[in-house]
């Protein structure tokens, strides 16, 4: 929407860490993927419980999703920036000294399984064991900060530099600054009356995919998102919810939902033929588990925003209509299993068949 800055727009320098800052958010979106969905499968299949997996009409625009906590599923949120953050942006994205990830600070937390040989460089992406201290940091409440590193001028590196980091901008102010984007108001949200502000609000959940007040850490990332907007550079927030059951990712390129779906023999003869695969091919490359009589994989949907949700071509002010869509599906795909190298997304059609 024109807040981020488009490649060719860029200076060589800043091309060049766009280009590191995608390669290590796929690294990301990979480990995302395994610690949110397969991990909590096998949280499941440790405890002898069966897994509650997504209904498919869940990933319907609009869906109702079952209020079900389910603590066995892994939640979290983490927000990977591509530059740097200014202090300005304190009061509302919460990371200070005492919630930096320094051996003094991340030895007070008792749940934190850490001990005093810990070595500060883990912090880094480019550090062999980053992903094994990200994995100990992800239970932690509210979320974990990934940005660069402001002295690392020569080099770009990255590195997780605060723990719990609360996201402190209220729900209304990031809807209206969303309807001003949108050319749904034209200064803020109750200047066309209490009605109108909630329908706005409500319009926000829709705008990012998720049920009005969804739970606390799927709230807090919608709102980093629109807060996110402020920063001139690209912003990868991604949440898992308990309660979904799902990986969530929001970026400069939308929203999309991934899950766990299973398939019988039947369905995986039926896919892997419509995609030139053999079944064991399909199998080998794309299947995360297995239980008894079926296989299963992870389904991404990825939404894209109807007209309504975009900023109009005249400029000119509208009005919400609260019965028009804001998102569709725009795909479905299986997506290879983490650490595979040749496989591609394969596109399907699940949700409306």
């Amino acid at each position: 929407m024109g807040f981020w800055s488009v490649r060719e727009s860029l200076s060589n320098e800043n091309r060049l860490r766009r280009s590191y800052y995608e390669l290590l958010r796929d690294d990301l979106d990979e480990y995302m993927l395994r610690y949110s969905l397969i991990d909590s499968y096998q949280n499941f299949v440790n405890q002898k419980l069966s897994y509650p997996f997504v209904e498919r009409r869940e990933l319907k625009p609009r869906a109702r999703i079952p209020s079900v906590e389910y603590e066995l599923h892994n939640s979290f949120l983490t927000i990977f920036v591509e530059d740097t953050i200014p202090e300005t942006h304190k009061k509302f994205i919460r990371f200070f000294d005492d919630n930096k990830t320094t051996k003094t600070n991340l030895l007070k937390i008792d749940s934190l399984p850490l001990t005093e040989d810990f070595d500060r460089n883990q912090k880094y992406l480019e550090s062999a064991h980053f992903y094994d201290f990200i994995k100990k940091l992800l239970p932690i409440d509210y979320a974990l900060l990934i940005q660069r590193d402001p002295v690392s001028k020569a080099k770009n590196r990255y590195s997780l530099s605060h723990f719990h980091v609360r996201i402190d901008w209220p729900i209304a102010e990031a809807a209206e600054n969303m309807a001003q984007d949108l050319r749904y108001i034209s200064k803020e949200l109750y200047e066309k009356g209490d009605k109108y502000a909630e329908d706005t609000q409500k319009k926000f959940f829709e705008y990012y995919g998720l049920p009005m007040m969804a739970g606390g850490r799927r709230t807090a990332a919608v709102v980093a998102a629109q807060y996110f907007k402020r920063i001139p550079c690209i912003t990868t927030i991604y949440v898992g919810s308990s309660e979904s059951r799902a990986l969530m990712r929001i970026s400069e390129r939308g929203v999309s939902k991934s899950i766990l779906v299973k398939f019988s023999k039947k369905e995986i003869a039926q896919i892997s033929a419509e995609n030139n695969l053999s079944i064991e091919d399909f199998i080998a490359n794309y299947e995360v588990a297995r239980e008894e009589r079926h296989s299963i994989f992870v389904l991404q949907v990825i939404y894209t925003y109807t007209s309504h949700a975009k900023p109009p071509v005249d400029g000119k002010l509208r009005e919400i209509n609260s019965d028009l869509y804001w998102l569709t599906v725009g795909a479905q795909q299986i997506l290879p299993k983490p650490g595979g190298w040749s496989s591609p997304p394969l596109q399907i059609n699940l949700i409306y068949s």
